[in-house]
């Protein structure tokens, strides 16, 4: 691939900043990466959750480590000339430094973007405290603009995630990362169209949201007409693709049959896509 780091930094930079909003799917992979870029996506995002379940581990808890996030996401940046945004979890420590090390081997790694999320990891604490989760991104807001090329930081709010569906807090910690520098605003799991809409109107930043998940139905272009900009699916594609895996194996196992093959997308058409 031909297109430089600064050069993908400056197009993921302009996809925030022109009117209406744009959807960045999550491959898990390079192959994924691919055929999402040859079908005209302009952005990618990587996903802790499809890969862990590419891996045969459970998403979160540690299952996956920083160093094998970074080499996946090498490889997802490598495969395409698109900018690509990492799901850098919680910044894989606790400390303000550590999660600016992250934002930075992100860099390296060939990301122009990443996001860090307020959630601890330890199921007793799900959440950091509200003043020491503004620090960790003021932290990784540093380390970004410390990069010589542009790197859109996104801080996530995980309340809705872990039992918490405190829309107060979670608009109050949107604002605060906002004041801390944050690029992109996002949190996952909000129950409506309402609130979402709620949270637009809180915040000057870029929203992110996420579909796919239960809950919320909304097209791209209805959340465009309340005001998201970046629409993600998260490990969506991911649990369809291995829902399709799945049906496809118990139907051989309890019927000896393979009508699965009947819907399967064409040798023929992936090559297609895959092609330089």
């Amino acid at each position: 691939m031909t297109t430089s780091q600064t050069d993908k930094g400056r197009a993921f930079v302009a996809l925030h900043q022109r009117p209406g909003g744009f959807v960045i799917p999550n491959p898990w992979d390079a192959g994924t990466a691919r055929l999402l870029a040859a079908l005209g996506f302009e952005a990618l995002a990587t996903t802790s959750a499809g890969l862990a379940f590419s891996l045969g581990r459970q998403d979160g808890g540690g299952a996956v480590g920083r160093d094998e996030i970074l080499a996946n996401a090498r490889d997802i940046a490598d495969a395409t000339d698109l900018p690509v945004n990492g799901d850098l979890e919680g910044g894989y420590g606790d400390a303000p430094n550590t999660v600016a090390e992250t934002i930075r081997l992100a860099a390296k790694a060939g990301l122009v973007g990443g996001s860090i999320e307020d959630a601890t990891g330890r199921p007793g604490d799900p959440i950091y405290d509200f003043g020491f989760a503004v620090e960790r991104i003021a932290a990784a807001v540093e380390a970004a603009r410390g990069l010589p090329f542009p790197f859109v930081l996104t801080a996530r709010a995980e309340n809705y995630l872990h039992g918490r569906p405190d829309l107060d807090d979670t608009i109050r910690r949107l604002q605060a990362f906002q004041d801390a520098g944050a690029d992109v605003l996002y949190a996952p799991g909000l129950k409506s169209g309402a609130d979402i809409e709620t949270v637009v109107r809180s915040v000057d930043r870029p929203l992110n949201v996420v579909m796919g998940l239960q809950g919320v139905a909304l097209t791209v272009a209805e959340l465009a007409e309340i005001g998201v900009k970046r629409v993600s699916v998260g490990s969506a594609f991911s649990r369809a693709a291995l829902g399709e895996f799945l049906r496809a194996a118990r139907e051989v196992r309890d019927t000896g049959t393979f009508t699965f093959a009947d819907t399967a997308v064409p040798f023929a058409e992936i090559a297609g896509l895959l092609r330089e």
